[in-house]
């Protein structure tokens, strides 16, 4: 493959978001103990945020997610790795410049954190005043924060007369009042109701819609996974899924209009679609060459491509595939190398599926299988 020729839109290149990257995580790895209790709880991470994005990441209690956001947070150093945050390399930085990182980040625990002698309005206010903040700009903020959140009637109540709830509401106030460009967020409705949660959510997707925030949540609450631009899943310290929510969707659409796709279950088409990625191939680039082994399976969303099999040979055979065609199957279903030359006629957006997930799928649908071995043995 002509790799110059070819845009690759792997996490992290989204379009619709400008601006470099407020988060970017390279390669990182992390451990608890020492020596024989070592333990590694991070193992080769990537990740990218960026501006205006929401971002859930899900996976099982004990995978990691609350250990990679506090590392994202500049609240644990980093050990193996790389680790960008609002522009400043953490690795780089001394104690007190980790501190001004922090400054500029909100922080939503599971646990609320708030200072019992101190009335809601007053948590928020202590936010507040880590910043040049007017005096009565600081009051009208703290009070609007609080008033969004359903807490305008309890303002001046301390946490000992607030419902589990209400405090989370205050603790969430508090991250959001200063309108940082960051907020990192653990479990944030996990003790509200469904009404609360929602309304917590759409808080959020305010502050990325008029601020350009980036908010990054972990969460095991399914009612708000439908805010998400992007879905991350980590299992077993390792971030093994990466879905822009929209694309996947829009995919679903795709393949299930698409004949060798159409018969399989909403699950499997699902599945399928989160393990496709997209290629973009400029008129004249060579997307497989014949002879070389085969690693992928290819499916046309735009654009025109040539197939030539024995290019500049006697006998040499070419035909056109479209949108909704797919190649690249014989290779994967035989092993054996690529037996044509496929390059792109005009621009060309494909999805392609690996190996491992083209053999899944194989396996998971007869109708998918049937319509693969037919193209297979039509291009014999």
């Amino acid at each position: 493959m002509d790799r110059d020729d070819v845009n690759q839109l792997s996490a992290g290149q989204f379009p619709h978001h400008s601006g470099p990257p407020l988060v970017r995580v390279n390669r990182l790895n992390h451990y608890f103990g020492e020596g024989e209790a070592r333990n590694q709880v991070l193992t080769d991470n990537n990740l990218e945020v960026m501006p205006g994005e929401i971002v859930i990441m899900t996976g099982p209690s004990g995978s990691g997610k609350t250990t990679l956001l506090t590392l994202i947070g500049a609240l644990r150093s980093v050990q193996e790795g790389g680790l960008d945050v609002l522009g400043r390399d953490l690795t780089k930085l001394s104690p007190p410049e980790l501190v001004e990182v922090r400054r500029d980040i909100g922080f939503i625990f599971q646990a609320h954190n708030l200072f019992s002698s101190l009335s809601a309005y007053q948590n928020v206010c202590m936010s507040l005043q880590q910043h040049a903040w007017d005096p009565s700009a600081l009051k009208a903020r703290a009070e609007e924060v609080l008033t969004m959140l359903d807490l305008g009637h309890r303002i001046h109540y301390k946490p000992a007369s607030l419902s589990g709830g209400q405090k989370q509401r205050v603790a969430i106030a508090r991250a959001l009042a200063n309108r940082p460009k960051l907020i990192l967020a653990d479990e944030p409705t996990a003790a509200l109701d469904e009404k609360s949660g929602r309304r917590v959510v759409e808080l959020f997707q305010k502050l990325v819609r008029e601020d350009g925030a980036s908010i990054f949540i972990v969460t095991h609450d399914n009612r708000i996974l439908d805010v998400a631009d992007r879905i991350v899943n980590m299992v077993g310290g390792k971030i093994i899924s990466n879905i822009l929510v929209e694309e996947s969707v829009a995919l679903c659409l795709f393949l299930s209009k698409c004949e060798a796709f159409s018969s399989l279950r909403p699950a499997m088409l699902t599945k399928v679609a989160e393990q496709m990625r997209k290629e973009v191939f400029q008129p004249g680039a060579n997307i497989i060459r014949q002879g070389e082994a085969g690693d992928r399976f290819y499916l046309i969303r735009r654009g025109l491509v040539d197939v030539i099999v024995d290019e500049g040979k006697p006998g040499e055979f070419r035909k056109i595939l479209k949108e909704g065609d797919f190649f690249g199957e014989k290779a994967l279903l035989t092993g054996e190398p690529r037996s044509a030359t496929v390059r792109a006629r005009e621009p060309v957006e494909a999805y392609t599926l690996d190996k491992a997930g083209f053999n899944e799928s194989i396996a998971a649908s007869d109708s998918f299988k049937q319509q693969i071995y037919k193209a297979y043995f039509q291009r014999q």
